[in-house]
C-alpha cells in the first residue's frame, strides 16, 4: 500500500492497518528512525471518561498546578518505557 506524503509531511495509515493494530484517535504515535525507515508504535492516551463521581469520596482538594502540568513528563516517560533508546 502506498500513500502520498501531504504538504505538511503527513501520511495516512491505511484503514485496514489501523483496524488490525487497534489504532484509535487520541493515541500517542511514537516514531523512531531505524536505518532507512520509520518505525511507529501506538500507545493509548488517557481515557475520555471522567472518574470524578467514583473518586469523589476520596478527593479532598483539587490538584495543585504542578500536578496538572505533569502531563508532558508523563508522556515522555511512556515513550522511554516503550522505546528505551528513543529521545523523548
Amino acid at each position: 500500500m502506498a500513500n502520498r506524503v501531504g504538504p505538511k509531511g503527513q501520511v495516512v495509515i491505511d484503514r485496514s492497518i489501523r483496524d488490525r493494530l487497534g489504532v484509535e484517535p487520541g493515541m500517542l504515535a511514537i516514531q523512531r528512525l531505524v536505518d532507512d525507515h520509520v518505525e511507529i508504535r501506538f500507545v493509548h492516551g488517557p481515557h475520555q471518561r471522567s472518574l470524578a463521581g467514583a473518586a469523589r469520596p476520596f478527593i479532598r482538594q483539587r490538584p495543585a498546578t504542578g500536578e496538572r502540568d505533569a502531563t508532558e513528563p508523563a508522556w515522555e516517560a511512556e515513550v522511554r518505557r516503550h522505546l528505551p533508546d528513543a529521545q523523548a
